[in-house]
């Protein structure tokens, strides 16, 4: 089938460059062979004129030579497809033909045939261009010739044997072109009728040995044609002249109907029904609308597709049961380990505290890491109790109205004792005046202690991390940025997703890849978007962007214009973890 599709592409290729007049056998070939002649029937009636008695005066010779030029010409092009030299040549064909034609007696005399020696030339090459390019040119030799003889300017006609041998020679070679030229039309009307009856023949096979079903149905729903090979369910017998709808089942015909409608209307179509003589299988129908009456289509057997679209769905519906019975379980588990937890972390508290009396040092000491461990425990859960919350979708937002600059602060001061053990300095940049947003106050300090111990984490001793809050446009936006390592471009594709961490070892042992899920997660539940962006070796810049602000209630205080603003007071030196106000903008 390959190699007949093969055949079938490249088969017209021949008939339209015969058309074109740049085949090589039907055009050029037969081209050659014509002007050979022509000039071997030329060279014998000179021969022969010579031999004829009486005087052959020099328009007759004149006459020869020009009837053997554009032969010459043609031979020696041979068959080069340069438009414009073929052009010139029928120009040669048509000048010297004409110049013959007066110089023996004009349109009436012994030569006058050579006037169409231009079309004949044009018929060989089996070009309609070229052959009206040639009749153009006959018709204007035949006029200047016409005109030449009214004027008395054309010599007289040769007469006796001379006149029939030049009246012999013009007929000859101008009748034996067009004859040629009429057989080889023939011959390639018959070669190209058989090309296409092949082609058909090709195309036939293609269409009924195609593994689906083809179609041409009219508007009103009657199949008009059926090719090809027909899905179990539905016989072809019963289907040409009758209505499509008649494969389906009594309870699938009302959607086919429904289907031609669409596929009339919107120029396409497609379902799935169960057939008539097998209502177990599924057979699937795609219409396209041709023309505003017909429609083509290919019915397939979609059993198999159906199938695997039934297990696919099962699949998932499987999956996302067990996802939800997974987040169920770790909300629970979570929520029953915080209760014992507490209590540790509660006497814990107390050991340090030494409310019941002294201990060694080693003792107190345990109790430190006791406490200390747990804390970071508790956090564990509460993120693995947030995340579980929220993949169930039972976790809720409790929003309230406050100073977005209260709950950053807040974070920063948790996680000054952090920073300061790491030795990397902590800054935060905030607006002087109030950040009033509608938000989940816990929430959004989640946000902040997330990204500024992901940041503190990825931040070599010596290093810096900004926390900068800011807002406009209704929107509150959060930016934390580090100095530190960096991510590489293929962890920076997987953060962002539950349990996802980056970085070596070490830094992964540091928590349980929430951290940044979380944030992501919180985000989106207040309408807004994490970015992040990171190069190896160049820091991290995490942007958070949530359309939670609210209008300020009064506008800034400015100070008077009569009065001149008093000397603001030397700023004391801050130490390496301060939140520093930026200026108003």
């Amino acid at each position: 089938m390959a190699n007949d599709g093969a055949s079938l592409q490249t088969g017209s290729r021949p008939a339209q460059a015969q058309l074109s007049g740049t085949s090589s056998t039907g055009g050029f070939g037969a081209a050659h062979l014509w002007r050979l002649g022509w000039l071997t029937t030329v060279i014998f009636a000179t021969g022969a004129a010579a031999f004829t008695p009486g005087v052959v005066g020099l328009p007759v010779w004149l006459a020869l030579a020009a009837g053997a030029l554009p032969a010459l010409a043609g031979l020696a092009v041979g068959e080069r497809r340069d438009e414009r030299l073929q052009s010139l040549i029928l120009v040669l064909w048509a000048t010297c033909g004409a110049g013959a034609a007066v110089v023996t007696g004009g349109v009436s005399g012994a030569m006058s045939a050579w006037i169409l020696a231009p079309v004949a030339a044009a018929s060989i090459l089996s070009s309609p261009r070229r052959l009206a390019e040639g009749a153009s040119l006959a018709l204007i030799g035949g006029a200047v010739a016409a005109l030449t003889q009214l004027s008395g300017l054309a010599p007289a006609a040769p007469t006796g044997p001379l006149a029939f041998v030049l009246g012999f020679l013009s007929v000859a070679t101008v009748g034996v072109g067009l004859a040629s030229s009429l057989i080889l039309t023939h011959r390639r009307a018959g070669e190209q009728g058989n090309r296409q009856a092949g082609e058909l023949n090709i195309l036939q096979t293609l269409v009924d040995g195609a593994p689906q079903l083809l179609l041409v149905v009219a508007s009103d729903g009657r199949v008009r044609t059926v090719r090809g090979a027909a899905p179990r369910g539905v016989a072809t017998a019963n289907l040409a002249g009758e209505d499509l709808a008649c494969a389906a089942m009594a309870g699938d015909r009302q959607k086919l109907s429904a289907a031609l409608a669409t596929a009339l209307d919107a120029g396409e179509a497609s379902i799935a029904f169960a057939p008539l003589l097998d209502p177990t299988r599924t057979v699937r129908l795609d219409l396209r609308q041709v023309s505003p009456d017909l429609l083509v289509g290919v019915m397939r057997d979609a059993t198999l597709d159906k199938a695997r679209e039934t297990a696919l769905r099962q699949a998932r519906a499987e999956a996302e049961g067990l996802a939800a019975g997974r987040a169920r379980f770790l909300a629970n588990m979570s929520h029953e380990l915080r209760t014992p937890l507490n209590a540790i972390m509660g006497f814990s508290d107390i050991m340090r505290a030494r409310m019941f009396g002294p201990l060694t040092d080693r003792y107190g000491e345990y109790a430190e890491l006791i406490h200390e461990s747990g804390g970071h425990l508790l956090d564990l859960i509460n993120d693995v109790l947030d995340m579980s919350k929220i993949e169930a979708e039972r976790f809720e937002l409790q929003r309230g109205e406050f100073d977005a600059r209260e709950a950053v602060t807040a974070a920063m001061r948790l996680l000054r004792v952090q920073a300061d053990a790491a030795g990397v300095q902590l800054r935060g940049v905030l607006p002087p005046d109030e950040l009033e947003v509608d938000a989940d106050r816990r929430a959004l300090k989640q946000i902040v202690l997330n990204l500024l111990s992901n940041a503190l984490k990825f931040t070599p001793r010596g290093g810096q991390v900004t926390m900068t809050a800011d807002g406009r446009d209704g929107q509150l936006e959060l930016v934390v940025t580090d100095t530190g390592v960096g991510i590489s471009p293929e962890d920076l594709e997987r953060l962002g997703r539950p349990y996802e961490q980056a970085g070596g070892v070490d830094q992964r042992a540091k928590g349980t890849g929430l951290g940044l899920s979380l944030v992501r997660a919180f985000a989106r539940l207040h309408g807004g978007e994490m970015n992040i962006e990171s190069r190896l070796g160049a820091g991290t810049s995490v942007s958070v962007r949530m359309p939670v602000l609210l209008a300020p209630s009064r506008p800034a205080m400015e100070p008077p214009l009569l009065e001149p603003a008093p000397e603001p007071p030397e700023e004391p030196e801050l130490g390496p973890n301060v939140v520093k106000f930026a200026p108003p903008r």
